[in-house]
């Protein structure tokens, strides 16, 4: 029986060493630094919690460097975009890398697009994830219900500012400026094809298409859902629900399937919504579909084949 239990003990430490040599084989190990930009309303982490949910450390263990991104949780694509390129130049200083991959949620994708655009010599990658490329028909119909300097877009700004503040609160900001109406302005699909004018490099140039997979230098990749409700649990999935109704055709809840879509679309179609995308909320996401965290550890891998 002694030397049985020393047997179990021996193969329960072998298989712990197996189990740490898989963790620390770099999976995730891409050449650059990874930087995750968040959405709309969205904050880099709020009372402890990550707006990408546990991604950042299921990528930081197997050897990813990873940073999150601290922009306005409401302003225009413009404004983040510049507060996006100030942080990447701190990243590069403090990695002493030459460039970064950028991975960009909602609202996220453009702002990482800008940097794309007035820095291509600091970025290796853009990969969106439910990305606002061609703009959002939700922004599109709120838009048309808060006419210019109407009470109803005020009080609509002012409500939206204070719900900024409150999260900017949550996660311990640095009084970064909002502007509730620049955002929402920003993603009207008008607004967007005004964007995809001055930045276009892995834009689509038919409706449902694919853009360039390289451009400036750049690699861009897309992957986006194609669900509203899956998980009868998770309180956001009824919110989705709802606005995915005022889609024709395929969507996440917030962003149409094709107007998710930059330069190669590894994807879009996944049975999740928008706030799976970002394994939210809490993790309370499709159980019958690849895990968020899953998608992103696979695509940290991809980038690292890929050389960048």
């Amino acid at each position: 029986m002694k030397r049985f239990a020393l047997y179990v003990a021996a193969l329960v430490s072998l298989c712990a060493l197996s189990i740490s040599s898989l963790a620390a084989t770099g999976y995730t190990q891409t050449r650059y630094p990874i930087v995750l930009v968040h959405g709309l309303l969205g904050f880099d982490q709020a009372l402890g919690v990550d707006y990408f949910y546990r991604i950042p450390a299921e990528l930081q263990k197997d050897g990813a460097q990873v940073f999150i991104a601290e922009v306005s949780s409401v302003n225009t694509n413009e404004a983040r975009g510049e507060q996006l390129l100030s942080q990447v130049k701190q990243v590069l200083a403090i990695t002493g890398a030459a460039k970064v991959n950028l991975i960009g949620h909602s609202q996220g994708a453009p702002t990482a697009r800008y940097v794309a655009g007035v820095a291509p010599n600091l970025v290796a990658s853009v990969t969106t994830v439910g990305g606002v490329n061609k703009g959002s028909r939700i922004a599109d119909i709120v838009r048309g219900s808060l006419p210019p300097g109407s009470v109803s877009e005020v009080v609509a700004a002012s409500v939206t500012k204070g719900l900024a503040g409150l999260i900017e609160l949550a996660s311990g900001g640095s009084q970064l400026p909002q502007d509730p109406i620049g955002a929402l302005d920003a993603l009207t699909t008008a607004k967007m094809n005004d964007f995809n004018a001055r930045f276009p490099a892995g834009v689509p140039t038919t409706d449902c298409g694919e853009g360039a997979y390289v451009a400036n230098g750049i690699r861009f990749y897309s992957w986006s859902g194609a669900s509203t409700v899956t998980n009868l649990f998770d309180p956001s999935d009824a919110l989705l629900g709802l606005t995915g109704l005022a889609y024709g055709s395929p969507n996440d809840g917030l962003v149409g399937t094709c107007a998710s879509h930059l330069g190669q679309v590894l994807r879009d179609n996944y049975g999740m919504n928008h706030a799976d995308e970002i394994n939210q909320l809490f993790g309370l996401v499709n159980l019958f579909e690849v895990s968020p965290v899953t998608l992103y550890r696979q695509h940290a891998n991809r980038l690292k084949n890929a050389g960048l």
